[in-house]
């Protein structure tokens, strides 16, 4: 029987789309995370004279085992934690296979586990982070060009679903953007905390075994400029992960703005706004031939909405900890892939299905022409420029709830009480060029 059956599809059916994100997120990406600490941590104890000293060439040896950790590697620490049941003093055992045997009392010194797994996991969220940044930095790009594109293609709105004032679908689209350019500034910014104090964040252990040295700077000089991390000065025994949820927040609103964008986009396909390129050999429907389904939209609207529910509930528990620490963090720090390898899948499934997309002009124009009622707020508009108090309650008596015909709009318009430059400007209106300042606000404010 094979031996290799993933429980989440991101191990399995969709393991090579997420392929950048499995060494960072997973069991040997941990490991390999720790290993790093523990390594720079060895290296800044002797730097500083804490412990013996070590000669660059063990020094280069010992990085290399970070550098070149293999899965080999990896099993051999887990076959070490079937004895400890401990994973990261299984770790700690591991790199004495790499160290002279004088070293051995200062791997993993005057460490509680969390200071190895806080910093591990703030390198993980690093190196995560990038690769999010990049996928989002993919769709901004094909959102802008597609704003500028498509900022003169004139479309029927739609509020409450009903027709509306026009736009075009490059402004509709440089909404978008506008909204996930915001939210990734604010991503970018996020700093990555670690702490490295001790078992109760004290620096106990340090101090009763070095009262003379300035443990303080010390924790903050490794942080800040061996791991190139943010460094909490003030914790309990773990990192108190609000920078890190502040992440998952994040990631949990870039969710919710694409699922938007996601359902905007399969309705204007839905109505014909939008074709989308044929793949060749792809199957739209297993028994209706003629289908090219939004899929691309779909699975990118299914993955978001599992990362924000994922991203949501471990930004909601983290930060919860019962007294100096409990283990529940621990479980769901395990779990940080899950949250970004749903959103990464779901960013390039979106990236693909804009890919196909067409712009279908005559379909929009034809829902343009088909709705001149939408006309009726330009009108009212004028009436109240040229001094009509009731010429709200006049257009609504006229339009609301009617399918009108342009001659209609055009009958009112002649027998209104408004200047002729403003009569001419009305009759001269059509749906399609009722766009007010969509293709300006395009120019202006996608950058």
């Amino acid at each position: 029987m094979p031996q290799n059956h993933p429980l989440s599809p991101l191990d399995g059916r969709y393991a090579s789309r997420v392929e950048p994100l499995a060494s960072i997120f997973s069991e040997f990406g941990l490991a390999r995370a720790r290993i790093f600490v523990e390594i720079e941590w060895l290296l800044h104890l002797a730097k500083l004279g804490i412990s013996p000293e070590i000669s660059e060439k063990t020094a280069t040896k010992l990085r290399k085992v970070a550098q070149k950790f293999s899965d080999a590697d990896f099993a051999k620490i887990k076959e070490i934690e079937q004895t400890t049941n401990h994973d990261v003093k299984a770790v700690e055992y591991f790199l004495r296979d790499f160290t002279p045997k004088k070293l051995w009392p200062w791997i993993h010194f005057a460490c509680t586990s969390e200071d190895v797994n806080n910093s591990a996991y703030g390198l993980i969220l690093r190196d995560g982070v990038r690769e999010i940044l990049v996928a989002i930095d993919e769709i901004l790009t094909d959102l802008r060009e597609k704003s500028f594109a498509w900022k003169s293609n004139p479309i029927l709105s739609r509020t409450h679903g009903q027709t509306a004032t026009p736009s075009t679908m490059g402004k509709e689209i440089a909404v978008f953007w506008h909204r996930i350019s915001a939210i990734r500034e604010r991503f970018s910014k996020i700093q990555i905390t670690a702490k490295f104090n001790g078992a109760t964040g004290n620096f106990a252990a340090h101090a009763v075994a070095f009262p003379r040295k300035n443990w303080i700077k010390i924790s903050k000089n490794f942080i800040e400029n061996r791991l190139e991390l943010a460094w909490n000065p003030l914790t309990t025994q773990i990192e108190s992960h609000d920078n890190s949820c502040a992440i998952l927040n994040e990631i949990s609103q870039l969710s919710s703005v694409q699922i938007d964008l996601c359902r905007d986009i399969w309705g204007y396909i839905s109505l014909g706004y939008f074709g989308q390129r044929v793949v060749a050999g792809e199957v739209g429907s297993s028994t209706m031939p003629h289908k090219v389904n939004p899929i691309d939209f779909e699975n990118a609207e299914g993955n978001f909405t599992l990362a924000r529910g994922i991203a949501r509930t471990m930004a909601d528990a983290l930060p919860i900890s019962r007294w100096q620490r409990d283990l529940t963090d621990s479980t769901l720090q395990r779990n940080f892939g899950l949250a970004f390898g749903h959103f990464f899948l779901a960013m390039k499934s979106m990236k693909k299905g804009l890919g196909k997309l067409e712009i279908r002009e005559t379909a929009m124009l034809a829902d343009l022409e088909s709705s001149p009622e939408v006309l009726t707020e330009a009108v009212q508009t004028i009436l109240r420029a040229n001094g009509c108090a009731d010429a709200y309650e006049q257009l609504k008596s006229f339009s609301r709830g009617q399918k009108l015909t342009l001659a209609q709009i055009h009958e009112f318009v002649g027998s209104a009480v408004i200047s002729e430059a403003d009569r001419g400007r009305l009759i001269e209106l059509l749906p399609e060029n009722y766009i007010g300042l969509s293709e300006k606000l395009v120019e202006k404010f996608v950058k």
